[in-house]
């Protein structure tokens, strides 16, 4: 059935021979799928970690959560994740040195 609704859509996407049409596939089996769905985990733990008032742990996953989606986002050349993602990084980091050292 799935395979029927994707041919489907293949043959509509040939059929309009436009320019303008994109196929958007996120890639799947290479670095980044494996880095992205590494990095969510350890971002849900955090969460869950900080729901639960661990504290500063939470902050490590955090960190290490948001610097795998920095290098995905840096492999999908995204902009927005690369953003997002640096800016997390400056405030988690900043959050574990001022908890050791502040």
């Amino acid at each position: 059935m799935v395979k029927e609704v994707r041919k489907k859509l293949d043959d509509k996407i040939k059929e309009l021979n436009s320019t303008r049409v994109f196929k958007k596939i996120t890639p799947k089996g290479d670095l980044s799928w494996y880095i992205k769905w590494i990095s969510s985990v350890f971002i849900l733990i955090a969460m869950a970690m900080t729901s639960a008032d661990i504290f500063p742990h939470n902050l490590v996953f955090h960190l290490i959560g948001v610097s795998g989606w920095l290098v995905v986002g840096m492999l999908w050349h995204d902009r927005a994740l690369i953003f997002l993602n640096g800016v997390a990084i400056f405030m988690f980091a900043s959050g574990i040195l001022n908890h050791y050292y502040g």
